[in-house]
């Protein structure tokens, strides 16, 4: 991976599966949101950080295409990057692949604005914003 496209690597879990092995759609937005705090920390930034100065990134979008199921024990790799940043939002794009074989399982995009802790809007911070450097799609989205 590159500095700027980060890897995050996880185990299908029993209790993340149906009856049938697979697992729960429910389970890809929480495999993201650890390859988003991952990827934050891979760039030097920590969202217990940011807490600390007041600043929240709350996700006001999500999207998930579905293309290959996930199963039991099943090793999954979340490539994560940043797609887009303004002074306000970053949007986050992810590719979710079979760790053995690389078969694409999923896409996702999240998309995140910073508030105070009074949920009021505010700004990602500049050195913060400067950090997350926009990476054309690895993959289709």
């Amino acid at each position: 991976m590159t500095a700027n496209i980060s890897c995050t690597e996880l185990q299908v879990r029993y209790a993340e599966t149906d009856q049938m092995g697979v697992a729960h759609h429910s389970n890809y937005i929480i495999w993201c949101e650890q390859a988003r705090t991952d990827h934050m920390r891979n760039l030097g930034v920590s969202y217990r950080g940011l807490e600390d100065q007041g600043i929240r990134l709350a996700v006001v979008d999500a999207h998930v295409r579905y293309r290959a199921p996930a199963r039991y024990d099943d090793l999954i790799r979340i490539r994560c990057w940043v797609r887009d940043v303004t002074s306000r939002r970053v949007v986050f794009g992810y590719a979710l692949e079979r760790g053995n074989d690389g078969h694409l399982l999923a896409t996702a995009q999240t998309a995140l604005i910073a508030v105070d802790s009074q949920h009021a809007l505010t700004r990602i911070p500049p050195g913060v914003r400067d950090r997350m450097v926009i990476v054309p799609d690895p993959v289709r989205l």
